[in-house]
């Protein structure tokens, strides 16, 4: 072998770990230096915490939803200030009786069922008796495949409608759980020959769900931004992926197991803020 050879396939083999280590840390994710500051679960005064614990709530979800209400039990065993009586039911009882109640609604892969079932609940009793009500999609519920503005349209349509038979009641809104997308040398290689990377066209399509109900019913209305917190590092860090010029949101590895349900660091990031929001929810009625 000639030293020019030599020399040559050298380069060849520098430049390829170059770009190796080049698509481990810019492919899929990335984080933003800019920071997202989040309210602090330290500075909800005592008072609220009480009002909140005389509150009747429901909520309405599937597998990350158990995931939210265990994070809410962690938290509330290192906040014992913070009371609540969390039951897992769908049956109307003693709404003399503050409570947390949540159960499952509908099925996955099919948000018009869970719509449905909320709804359902609401006119059996939970709509007469509940101080605050909301439900959940999953990430299986939006896809690649989704039509957002159809499903925006049906959530709204449930939602307006119960507005209108139970004034009373406050209803909070929730963007869509997102899932990790793929990173590193194969995310890398598949962008560079035009492939598409695992991940990418559900949370798009997450993406613009959840850009559309924040549109919908982020001023007027109490929103909840799951996906918000999800992207986002307990330091205020954003974890977003870029497609089309575009940024979109992505769950933080660190906050799931298995790329979508959340681990004990996610669920209690996310319940955190739930209770706060809850919380502020409750001095405000």
């Amino acid at each position: 072998m000639n030293s020019t050879y030599s020399v040559n396939l050298s380069r060849l083999k520098l430049l390829a770990i170059s770009l190796i280590s080049l698509a481990v840390v810019s492919c899929g994710g990335k984080m933003d230096e800019k920071k997202t500051v989040f309210p602090s679960i330290k500075d909800v005064p005592e008072t609220a915490w009480k009002k909140l614990g005389e509150k009747r709530i429901y909520f309405g979800h599937q597998s990350v939803g158990y995931n939210i209400v265990e994070g809410i039990k962690d938290v509330l065993k290192e906040n014992p200030q913070i009371k609540l009586n969390i039951v897992e039911t769908n049956i109307s009882g003693d709404f003399s009786v503050p409570f947390f109640a949540h159960s499952q609604i509908g099925k996955n892969e099919d948000p018009k069922s869970k719509c449905e079932a909320f709804a359902d609940l609401m006119e059996r009793g939970m709509g007469e008796g509940v101080d605050i009500a909301f439900l959940k999609f999953c990430f299986v519920d939006v896809t690649g495949k989704t039509d957002a503005d159809r499903l925006v349209a049906e959530y709204g349509s449930t939602i307006n409608t119960l507005k209108k038979r139970y004034p009373k009641v406050t209803y909070v809104h929730i963007t869509v759980p997102l899932m990790t997308v793929q990173t590193g040398p194969k995310a890398w290689i598949k962008k560079l020959i035009g492939r598409p990377i695992d991940g990418y066209e559900d949370n798009i399509r997450r993406g613009e769900y959840n850009q559309k109900l924040r549109s919908e019913y982020g001023t007027n209305d109490p929103l909840f931004d799951l996906a918000a917190l999800e992207s986002t590092f307990p330091d205020g860090r954003r974890y977003t992926f870029s497609a089309g010029g575009k940024a979109y949101e992505t769950l933080v590895p660190e906050y799931t197991d298995d790329g979508g349900h959340l681990n004990q660091k996610g669920r209690r990031w996310v319940a955190e803020q739930l209770l706060v929001l809850l919380a502020n929810l409750s001095t405000k009625e």
